[in-house]
């Protein structure tokens, strides 16, 4: 038995012959490129962009703000790790390595369908992803 987070409910902004094709590009960029941008600084520039400049589109707003939680959401638990890692002195990492390990791989499907489901026109939602920003 999987469980599915809820769908959001229409936005009356919506276009009604669904998203444009500049819109499911803005979308799909708020996911992917918190990849590319976990490699220079933080994952959560990318999406915080896109939401600041083409956050005007209902159908992008919800990509990048759906994306920008998960980011907050991954980067408050590698705070978590860090501060377990120094609470115990270092052999708490036996732990979290392998822990991490899975949540990486999973995090990087987790992405990977959202910029699938982006480019398509359909919504997605995280799974275990912490909605800080609505």
């Amino acid at each position: 038995m999987s469980w599915t987070p809820p769908p959001y409910p229409a936005d009356p902004g919506d276009s009604p012959g669904g998203p444009s094709s500049e819109e499911r590009t803005w979308a799909l960029v708020s996911h992917i490129g918190s990849l590319v941008s976990a490699w220079f600084a933080l994952g959560i520039l990318c999406p915080l962009l896109v939401l600041l400049l083409k956050g005007s589109s209902p159908f992008v707003r919800r990509h990048a703000l759906e994306s920008l939680n998960y980011q907050l959401t991954l980067l408050l638990l590698i705070v978590a790790a860090t501060v377990v890692t120094i609470l115990t002195l270092g052999i708490g990492l036996l732990v979290i390595v392998p822990v991490g390990v899975v949540i990486a791989v999973l995090a990087l499907v987790f992405i990977i369908m959202a910029t699938m489901r982006a480019s398509n026109g359909e919504d997605y939602r995280y799974p275990l992803s912490i909605r800080l920003i609505n």
